[in-house]
């Protein structure tokens, strides 16, 4: 083969790799933004809202889901570990980005109500599939756990809060005060969790 072949060669190759990681990219892309339409869809009505009403949020035909996704449990498990996700990096980010320790852990409690909100129905999506739940259940506290106590720590360190809470305390804790939101109208957890959050805090960083 020539110089000049061979430099064509992998030209050649090197184009088509980088076609293919663009193509790649761009799947992932449209693959998170399916799964955030489905997310917001969920969050206003339901797990069992239909799925065409996902794809004209998400502005896709219903085909493309269903390719993706052949059943609604396997939709729901992945939006499921998609809002996990956002969660979980959501955490050290707004450390970084925020004015205190305890705004960010503020705004992270926040996006976690967010999720519990379209959370709700996931067990009777899944209720015929009790190995799925249990392995995402897992799932959400290994990820969640962890970036909740960074949060904490650090506003313990800066003397903002005190010592003591434990990680799954409060996630559970709020996790309670979103239960019955859907059913009364009148009901806004988030007051109750803004509270929540007030009582840990230092008479002196108040």
């Amino acid at each position: 083969m020539s110089a000049e072949n061979s430099a064509g060669s992998t030209a050649g190759k090197a184009a088509g790799k980088a076609s293919a990681r663009t193509k790649r990219a761009d799947a992932v892309r449209n693959q998170q933004a399916l799964l955030a339409a489905a997310a917001e869809v969920f969050a206003t009505s339901g797990v069992d809202a239909p799925i065409r009403q996902i794809a004209a949020k998400a502005g896709i035909g219903m085909g493309t889901i269903y390719r993706h996704f052949p059943t609604r449990a396997d939709l729901v498990t992945a939006v499921y570990r998609h809002q996990i996700e956002e969660c979980a990096e959501a955490g050290p980010r707004l450390l970084a980005d925020e004015d205190s320790p305890f705004a960010a852990l503020g705004q992270w409690i926040d996006l976690f109500v967010d999720f519990l909100v379209t959370k709700h129905g996931l067990a009777d999506a899944l209720q015929s599939d009790s190995s799925r739940f249990a392995a995402l259940h897992s799932y959400f506290l290994d990820r969640l756990e962890p970036v909740c106590a960074q949060l904490l720590d650090a506003a313990v360190d800066a003397g903002e809060i005190r010592p003591g809470m434990q990680p799954y305390e409060l996630m559970r804790g709020v996790g309670n005060l979103c239960i019955g939101r859907d059913s009364d109208p009148r009901y806004d957890p988030r007051r109750l969790i803004e509270l929540l959050l007030q009582g840990l805090r230092l008479p002196s960083s108040a």
